[in-house]
């Protein structure tokens, strides 16, 4: 396969388990076993043979996820990916990254059974064809239709699809960094939704919040006290990014990423949630990314 094939694949694994590091393991066991598969003459598709691997091994990565989620230590999130990694399966289709890449979206797909989860990515997404869906999940078609539109479904009730523009995402964020820089509470706190939420993933292994913190006037008191503590201190640097699709922040100490912050915004141009990866295990590869030539 070529690099944007590989991509799409690594594409394929990060949508079903919101692990970009996972999703490379899974692409490159894909290959290898293509590559080591006898009777590569029979296979009509290879790409729809290497999906189709990559998404039974995504299933079964899936089951034992379940498991090791119910113990998670406090709110469990994807790994960050920034838009420059490349996740899309077709260049043509970048607008679309903040659909079906972004925090919320990967939240809502953690709810639905491994199944549901699978039939929406292959098909909704992918635009894998009925049969192919049905070999892949080992399901009659009328039962992957049925599993596709229960997902769909709940998707419809969760996830907001609303994108703001460009120019909206720079200047919410540039007075997201003005009201820190300057102390200024009540600033920040009209940047704010009334009912926004705060989410941090720290996955027992530093210090983060065990429960979401909901409301405008206790998210505002949060930020200031991680934000402008970490401002103060000698070698943080901030840096913009754009992370799932949103607007984002990745914290670095003397170079190494010590947080990536996405910031969901409404039509409103307000924040209505912000999403905080402080867990290290899932910062790793942003390291590699920078060290990357």
């Amino acid at each position: 396969m070529s690099d944007v094939d590989r991509r799409a694949l690594v594409g394929l694994a990060y949508r079903m388990l919101g692990s970009l590091t996972e999703a490379e393991d899974i692409a490159q066991e894909a290959l290898l076993r293509w590559h080591q598969y006898p009777d590569k003459h029979a296979v009509q598709s290879p790409k729809a043979f290497i999906e189709r691997v990559a998404a039974r091994l995504c299933l079964d990565r899936l089951k034992s996820a379940r498991a090791r989620r119910e113990v998670y230590v406090g709110p469990w999130l994807p790994e960050p990916l920034l838009d420059d990694e490349g996740m899309q399966p077709d260049a043509e289709r970048l607008s679309e990254l903040a659909s079906d890449l972004s925090v919320a979206l990967l939240l809502t797909l953690e709810r639905l059974s491994p199944l549901e989860r699978a039939a929406f990515v292959l098909h909704d997404v992918f635009d894998t064809d009925w049969p192919d869906v049905a070999s892949t999940l080992g399901r009659s078609e009328p039962a992957c239709r049925q599993l596709a539109s229960r997902a769909r479904q709940r998707v419809r009730e969760e996830h907001r699809r609303f994108h703001p523009s460009q120019e909206t995402r720079e200047r919410v964020m540039e007075a997201f960094a003005g009201a820190l820089a300057t102390g200024d509470t009540a600033s920040l706190a009209s940047l704010l939704a009334e009912d926004v939420v705060f989410v941090s993933d720290g996955g027992g292994h530093v210090r983060a919040a065990l429960k979401p913190v909901h409301g405008r006037d206790r998210v505002t008191r949060l930020v200031f006290g991680l934000y402008t503590k970490g401002n103060m201190a000698e070698g943080f640097a901030f840096r913009a990014a754009r992370i799932n699709g949103l607007a984002g922040i990745i914290v670095e100490q003397h170079g190494e990423p010590l947080q990536a912050a996405a910031f969901d915004i409404d039509e409103d141009a307000s924040i209505q949630a912000i999403y905080v990866v402080v867990n290290p295990e899932k910062l790793r590869h942003l390291a590699r990314l920078r060290d990357d030539p």
